[in-house]
């Protein structure tokens, strides 16, 4: 999306010239005070700016996004990280409504088996606006838990489980005729007209139109897959580098996030038993720092292929691939696609006693800040190779099909792991690019003897040490 240079905007990127090559040194800005500054404080040619200073790379909140990306004015090399409406995939309501519609879509026009491969997310309503469709399907099934979810908080506020109609009927008088605060107000919604061109309507247009604050009744998975009985969840990074065409990079590690509780159904009070978010997690009593309460992904994998063979391991990461790929094209004509833009998402995963998983949520701003060493250890890594995918320093020719820990998954296509096109015909010798085995110290770098990786090996040494 190009924008117009003149004196009302603000422009970043100018005292440079266009051609990325030409820089001698890569300015980047952000508030994140945590791995992210420590990654790129230490990354060789790069150097902090602050304030109203002109940035060529900003990492920046969401916040931001809202009230400036329309206002400023960003040179060819500029990249900056997020999507315009990003909400779009990770807002819980938003996400929902963009698989149903893709589900239907699909349904049209490649039939019910292609669009039974979307069906990876709990049967779910938006509150207050589909109460009566939601006591509908209540009262088919009696006795089952439900969840709600607030659309548009995160590490775990506002949630709660329930059983019967009345539980949630406080929370529905107490919502009545409210208006969301500015802090939980949502981004306007792009939409789409009958001409198919997209309307980005700020917020502050549609802060009238904002009834109360909105959440989701979710049906609750009542047979997650437990590990010592307790329930957890997987974290899996993707890195949206476009979404015309879409392409698109899973990273090879992630973790699992335990509850600091035994399982049980008798408890729904109890968010200890039912919430892996770290954030609650790290407020339980027995809560241990040291221990923290996460597998690494490589151990998870390496559990459930000694539990049930490496084939069944092999169809749930094959399922997962299937949910990073089918919930991203849900959106790729919904989301504003910009080249300055890239987004790295936080993938939220359950797995059920059968081995499906399912999609939880979508994070726009996963953590970045760690919990243990070992966290440390991954987040600078994923954070290091996602600058290398984003690639400021143009060192990448633009084929490569893994960079780091990333994984090139989607490119206009699916991605074959053996070189030259890839046979489609009966999908017979198409191997998926994906590799979600947990290597995140693996050093090989496509770019090792070219000019420069000595710096880079040593700025990642001493981020480890």
């Amino acid at each position: 999306m190009s924008r117009p240079k003149n004196q009302n905007y603000k422009g970043h990127g100018l005292s440079k010239g266009k051609e990325r090559e030409q820089r001698a040194s890569i300015r980047f800005k952000t508030t994140l005070m945590n791995t992210l500054m420590d990654v790129l404080r230490h990354r060789p040619g790069w150097v902090e700016v602050k304030d109203e200073g002109e940035w060529d790379f900003y990492w920046c909140d969401v916040s931001w996004l809202r009230e400036n990306f329309d206002h400023t004015y960003m040179d060819e090399h500029v990249r900056i990280s997020h999507f315009r409406n990003h909400y779009e995939l990770t807002r819980k309501n938003y996400m929902v409504k963009n698989l149903k519609r893709f589900r239907k879509q699909l349904e049209r026009e490649a039939g019910k088996l292609e669009a039974a491969k979307c069906d990876f997310f709990p049967k779910t309503f938006e509150m207050p606006c589909e109460y009566h469709l939601f006591v509908e399907e209540f009262r088919k099934n009696p006795g089952i838990t439900w969840i709600m979810k607030p659309v548009a908080r995160s590490q775990g506020k506002g949630i709660f489980l329930f059983r019967r109609l009345k539980d949630i009927m406080d929370w529905r008088k107490g919502t009545a005729g409210k208006k969301l605060t500015s802090l939980e107000a949502p981004p306007a919604r792009s939409t789409v007209n009958p001409s198919g061109s997209h309307d980005a309507r700020s917020s502050d247009d549609q802060k009238d139109e904002i009834p109360v604050e909105n959440y989701v009744a979710q049906r609750y998975i009542e047979n997650p897959y437990l590990i010592g009985g307790r329930k957890f969840d997987l974290r899996v990074y993707v890195l949206v580098m476009s979404y015309i065409p879409l392409r698109a990079w899973l990273y090879r590690d992630g973790f699992a996030r335990f509850s600091n509780t035994r399982f049980t159904l008798s408890s729904i009070d109890d968010q200890y038993v039912h919430l892996t978010n770290v954030a609650v997690q790290k407020t339980s009593p027995d809560y241990h720092p040291k221990k923290g309460c996460k597998w690494m992904l490589q151990r998870f994998r390496q559990y459930l292929a000694s539990k049930h063979g490496p084939e069944a391991v092999e169809t749930l990461f094959s399922d997962m691939d299937n949910i990073f790929v089918k919930s991203l094209q849900s959106v790729q004509k919904v989301i504003i696609s910009d080249k300055h833009c890239f987004e790295l998402y936080g993938y939220d995963i359950l797995i059920d006693q059968t081995l499906k998983p399912w999609l939880l949520e979508v994070n726009a701003s996963p953590s970045l800040t760690a919990s243990s060493q070992e966290d440390y250890e991954l987040k600078t890594c994923l954070l290091e190779d996602t600058l290398h995918v984003v690639d400021m320093e143009a060192r990448l020719t633009g084929r490569e099909k893994r960079v780091g820990g990333f994984d090139l998954m989607w490119n206009d296509g699916p991605v074959s792991r053996e070189e030259g096109p890839p046979d489609l015909s009966g999908m017979g010798n198409f191997v998926a690019n994906t590799h979600l085995v947990g290597c995140f110290l693996n050093l090989k770098r496509p770019w090792i003897g070219t000019p420069g990786w000595l710096s880079w090996l040593s700025s990642c040494l001493r981020l480890r040490s």
